[in-house]
């Protein structure tokens, strides 16, 4: 199991979490090193609002399951279509998708500092949806918009975790969506098939 350290010695982390597949083995391995973070669940993105209730189940049972906390936060997709508007035509890992991950980490920013967190991280840095450079530029300005917490910058696909991702995946018959969640993506994928 891959050895993490927070970047403060007694930080309390908030985790965000995109989805159970994404955050189940970063959330077994921050469990196995002593963290135990509180999950939120914060993707006012994912599209259409049956695929965000059934991503959130997922996530919630998972997290529960693990004896945590789950946050659950407000869905608020027309808030998200605004705040990308504009950036409907950029392709995946464009300018809408650094948007979309500064429009949630700065949220999840926010909560971490109204609710006593030193720190926050994401498990958007292990989809292989998503660019982890991208991830990292949003959090670290999300951090700098929020002063009093820190953006945990961890790179959660390597240290095997990609692997024993797939494998709880399996374990626990999570749902696995083919898509990042927006209606962009899942409109192009719509496209491909």
């Amino acid at each position: 199991m891959l050895k993490i350290v927070t970047p403060n010695k007694d930080d309390k982390v908030l985790l965000h979490s995109c989805c159970a597949p994404c955050s189940s083995a970063i959330i077994e391995c921050m469990v196995a090193n002593g963290i135990r973070p509180t999950i939120y669940y914060y993707n006012p993105n994912i599209y259409p609002l049956e695929e965000y209730e059934t991503r959130k189940a997922e996530a919630k049972r998972f997290v529960t399951s693990q004896g945590l906390m789950f946050v659950d936060a407000d869905y608020d997709y027309d808030g998200w279509k605004e705040g990308v508007c504009g950036l409907e035509n950029e392709p995946e890992r464009g300018k809408r998708c650094l948007q979309c991950f500064k429009m949630r980490l700065l949220q999840t920013a926010r909560y971490a500092l109204e609710h006593g967190f030193t720190t926050f991280t994401t498990t958007l840095a292990s989809s292989r949806w998503k660019s982890l450079e991208q991830i990292n530029e949003a959090g670290r300005w999300a951090s700098e918009q929020v002063e009093g917490v820190t953006f945990w910058e961890q790179n959660w696909r390597k240290g095997g975790l990609q692997e024993r991702r797939n494998q709880l995946l399996k374990e626990y018959g999570f749902y696995n969506q083919q898509y990042c969640g927006c209606e962009f993506s899942r409109l192009r994928l719509t496209k491909k098939g």
